[in-house]
């Protein structure tokens, strides 16, 4: 089927995109939700670290990309997702809606959720209204072999948040294969989720298969959130290398 895929540009939601393709499907576009603010912010939903790459992501994936951003809040936190038009979820379905509405071969989206069911009875609320399918292909996986699964599928990601005991300062910018050793060790000593879905870090992907050419750093900033000597929190801003693959005709379109 026609797939829209829903990307941060982190390792969760580029590699179920990468399922959808070798599952056959067509990818059409890309969409994201991005913060009104420059900074990341404050989502039960979206992951917001990282935003500043998500237009040059669809540049090297040759792909449209739309993009809202998110206006409403986090007011239905219960298990159960009541429509609230105050509700950052209706930027979803405002977002989705669009791009049907473009798209109207569009069947499926591609959701990279791993254990939050809060965000997938979200995503399947907003898809069931639209008539649209939820793909889905990472749900409750194992997170160590998803992990090496990703890495051996040449997902390189690094971290652009990390928030968790046992990572520090200097883990913030590492390669996600670097990091594996000690995402497993604290695992299996303190529970730590090693594919992140508990918080514990956030990722961008700068190569993947997906990609006609890898995102390359040119600078980087470093915020100290929290600062903790256990479990400090800090994000990185990445500011990217200009990419020598061309922009493709109506690449961006905000809604």
């Amino acid at each position: 089927m026609k797939v829209v895929g829903l990307i941060s540009g982190g390792k969760d939601s580029i590699y179920n995109l990468y399922r959808c393709k070798e599952e056959g499907h067509e990818i059409v576009c890309l969409a994201n939700l991005k913060p009104k603010t420059e900074t990341e912010t404050d989502s039960y939903m979206y992951q917001s670290v990282g935003h500043e790459c998500i237009e040059t992501i669809a540049r090297v994936m040759q792909l449209p990309l739309y993009r809202r951003i998110i206006e409403g809040g986090s007011c239905q936190i219960g298990d159960k997702y009541i429509i609230d038009k105050n509700d950052e979820v209706e930027d979803l379905f405002i977002l989705l809606k669009a791009i049907k509405e473009a798209f109207p071969n569009v069947q499926g989206v591609s959701v990279g959720a791993i254990a939050s069911t809060y965000q997938k009875t979200r995503v399947e609320n907003v898809c069931q209204r639209l008539e649209l399918t939820p793909l889905c292909y990472l749900w409750d996986a194992n997170q160590g072999e998803l992990l090496q699964e990703m890495l051996n599928n040449k997902i390189d990601a690094i971290t652009v948040k990390i928030a968790c005991f046992g990572l520090k300062h200097q883990h913030v910018g590492t390669h996600l294969k670097d990091l594996q050793p000690l995402l497993i060790i604290l695992h299996e000593k303190y529970g730590v989720h090693i594919c992140g879905e508990g918080g514990e870090y956030e990722t961008l992907v700068l190569n993947c298969p997906l990609y006609h050419e890898a995102l390359k750093i040119k600078n980087v900033k470093t915020t100290v959130l929290t600062e903790d000597k256990t479990a400090p929190v800090v994000i990185l801003c990445v500011d990217l290398e200009e990419p020598t693959i061309p922009v493709i005709q109506n690449q961006v379109t905000y809604v």
